[in-house]
């Protein structure tokens, strides 16, 4: 009898053990808690990074060689064409905040990533179906040696229109997936927490060896002219990566979307504005908190009140006005927010300045698409009879960055946790993105270092300058290299940065502003080119980026870029030093939400 007894206590153990659900408010398929066991957690997460590595290949099958399929097949010049990649990368990183919004407003973060994936897909076929039929004339165009045709105007907007489709997929899916992919680990819990910081390095070095056969194998193949293959490659692999996001289904954990955030802003600014000459009790007492009956139920954490910009907490002051009506049965948000949505007003308005900071670092980041590539070309390519593609150099960024993440996480966080000695591990987010802003300047100090001993090594007198000088192209390795180990300090700890700092209803929000500082680091990026090129064309010179870069001064311009970041570097120490972690209900107050987790 105690044999059976203890039988079915064990049954009854492992069946409550199974029903588990998890803590953080995620739901299933079915809009029910979300089982531990049975949703989520690394076997959702494997598949959404199968997904994004093939979803990256697709992309940077067309991004990487851009800039020289804009040359040889489209006939644009250096600047132009350098330009026009940074205008379309940027567009691709500015609909990113379209693919937000929709998900953190009304479809949420699976259904988001499956239409802008399915755009993404149409996109590329387009631009396959254009090239193959169209653009790529006569036949053999668009190496170094055969120059293609004019296109007429039709064929232009069919590019233009392929190449933007591209761009609005992509930049739609691409802040919701990393943000979904955290989503199936429970921050609540002890194991997953520290799993759900991995996989933001994971996640990022999906994405680099997801490009890494696009800039070796199709960087190869484009550069000798076979583009129409390159594009079909790319749209093969796009569509791979959404039947293997769409297998996956059942297993993911989702968060109910949680209206439009646009308004809640507003409400909060126009409620404090009407209340502007309340006197408020310096301790917040007065303040509107929601009861549990009054919560909206979407799993959402409260956020707990702190004392930065303070006029914005007459939004959650309770007036006689506001007693009246809620003795009425009416609560209008225009007049009256709870301190939780005023809280959440404030986590932007204190991520603003930290987001501004990194974007030069996005203008040095930039350059290794376009720049960088059109440098390569004038230099050595050549081993033997085999060459070099320059797009193919990015390869080195893409080692770098799966070696510093395996350094960062093995070696340098669990050094640097013991000789801090405290119960936070490794370097927080905020210091690593300092550390790569500082590399990011040697990376542009290494660029144009490399550019003078180029230009002391070209013919000078060479009609064009593609292999003009003798200087190996493998010279280039160092900056790529350090621009890949700053990604890995920036970029990886931006991800977990803005996603641990922004609102549970806001967390596509918050990946979509990493995706943002990439884009208007592009628009500032093809200013800077502008005015430059304006500048120092005056009085007939050539310019520091003719269409010879021969007759040039590029390494002048990576050294300008070596300066502002330098500047940059300073404004962003004064604004981390000002900033303000968020603080969630049920969490310890004194908890540093911006510290990195050991892996």
């Amino acid at each position: 009898m105690d044999c059976l007894e203890l039988y079915k206590q064990r049954n009854l153990k492992e069946e409550g053990e199974e029903e588990e659900v998890t803590l953080d408010g995620s739901v299933d398929w079915n809009g029910r808690p979300a089982i531990r066991s049975k949703s989520g957690t690394w076997v959702a997460g494997t598949i959404i990074l199968l997904n994004q590595g093939l979803a990256t290949l697709a992309f940077f099958g067309i991004g990487v060689n851009l800039v020289l399929f804009l040359t040889r097949v489209m006939g644009q010049n250096n600047a132009d064409a350098a330009n026009s990649v940074s205008k379309w990368t940027g567009t691709v990183y500015i609909f990113s905040l379209v693919g937000a919004f929709l998900s953190d407003s009304y479809w949420g973060r699976y259904k988001t990533c499956a239409i802008f994936q399915v755009i993404f897909v149409m996109g590329l076929i387009s631009l396959s179906l254009s090239s193959y039929l169209f653009l790529i004339r006569p036949k053999d165009c668009g190496n170094e040696t055969v120059v293609c045709g004019k296109h007429s105007s039709m064929e232009m907007g069919m590019f233009y229109l392929s190449i933007y489709l591209i761009a609005l997929g992509n930049g739609g899916y691409q802040p919701n997936i990393a943000t979904f992919g955290a989503d199936q680990f429970d921050e609540e819990h002890s194991k997953e927490g520290y799993s759900k910081v991995a996989f933001f390095s994971y996640f990022y070095l999906a994405l680099n060896l997801g490009s890494l056969f696009s800039n070796t194998i199709l960087g190869y193949f484009e550069d000798e002219g076979l583009w129409t293959l390159g594009f079909w490659t790319s749209a093969g692999s796009a569509f791979a990566a959404l039947l293997l996001f769409l297998v996956g289904t059942p297993r993911y954990r989702h968060f109910k979307p949680c209206g439009n955030p646009l308004s809640r802003f507003c409400q909060v600014l126009v409620a404090a504005s009407r209340k502007c000459g309340v006197q408020m009790t310096p301790n917040g007492d007065d303040l509107y908190v929601l009861d549990e009956k009054e919560s909206p139920n979407n799993g959402n954490r409260r956020i707990l009140h702190t004392h930065g910009f303070k006029f914005l907490d007459r939004a959650a002051f309770i007036s006689s006005r506001d007693l009246e009506d809620k003795k009425g049965g009416i609560n209008n948000p225009w007049h009256l927010c709870p301190i939780t949505q005023v809280e959440e007003v404030k986590c932007i308005l204190r991520l603003l300045p930290i987001w501004l900071c990194t974007i030069i670092y996005s203008v040095v980041f930039t350059q290794m698409a376009s720049l960088f590539v059109e440098q390569g070309a004038a230099m050595k390519t050549t081993i033997s009879d085999f060459k070099i593609p320059p797009a193919s150099m990015s390869s080195f960024d893409i080692l770098s960055v799966a070696v510093f993440i395996f350094f960062y996480r093995r070696v340098l966080d669990p050094l640097v946790g013991k000789l801090k000695k405290t119960s936070s591990k490794g370097l927080t987010e905020l210091q690593r993105m300092g550390v790569g802003l500082v590399i990011a300047i040697m990376a542009m100090v290494s660029a144009g270092i490399v550019e003078c001993y180029r230009l002391k090594y070209a013919n000078q007198g060479c009609l064009h300058c593609s292999g003009s000088s003798s200087l190996s192209i493998f010279w280039q390795i160092p900056q790529y290299a350090l621009i890949g180990a700053s990604e890995v300090f920036m970029y990886v700890g931006q991800l977990e940065f803005f996603n641990a700092q922004t609102p549970d209803g806001l967390k596509s929000f918050g990946s979509a502003l990493c995706m943002t500082s990439i884009s208007l680091g592009n628009y500032v990026s093809c200013l800077l080119v502008s005015m430059v090129m304006k500048v120092s064309t005056e009085d007939h010179m050539p310019g520091w980026i003719p269409g010879n870069l021969n007759r040039g001064h590029l390494d002048r311009f990576y050294f300008l870029l070596a300066a502002l970041t330098s500047v940059d570097l300073i404004a962003y120490i004064a604004c981390a030093k000002w900033f303000k972690s968020i603080q969630l209900e049920g969490k310890d107050e004194d908890d540093d939400h911006h510290t990195s987790c050991k892996v």
